[in-house]
């Protein structure tokens, strides 16, 4: 079973964006794996907590990645 787990940071998809992002993955398992893969595909979409987030590491803040950070 071809399984996707995207992390994102919490509250910036809407749930139609969660739903494109689903839709999308599904579709690239089944273009990577043929057809057949698309019943036994699952796709889950985390939200992540601000702060939750690290690089280099540094703790990661949605204002870093959106630039508002003053």
């Amino acid at each position: 079973m071809p399984f996707a787990n995207l992390k994102v940071p919490a509250g910036t998809l809407s749930a139609a964006q969660k739903e494109e992002l689903v839709v999308k993955v599904t579709d690239l398992y089944a273009e990577v794996f043929g057809d057949r893969a698309r019943a036994t595909t699952m796709v889950l979409v985390e939200e992540v907590a601000d702060g939750g987030w690290g690089v280099s590491g540094g703790v990661l803040t949605l204002a870093m990645l959106t630039g508002s950070e003053a």
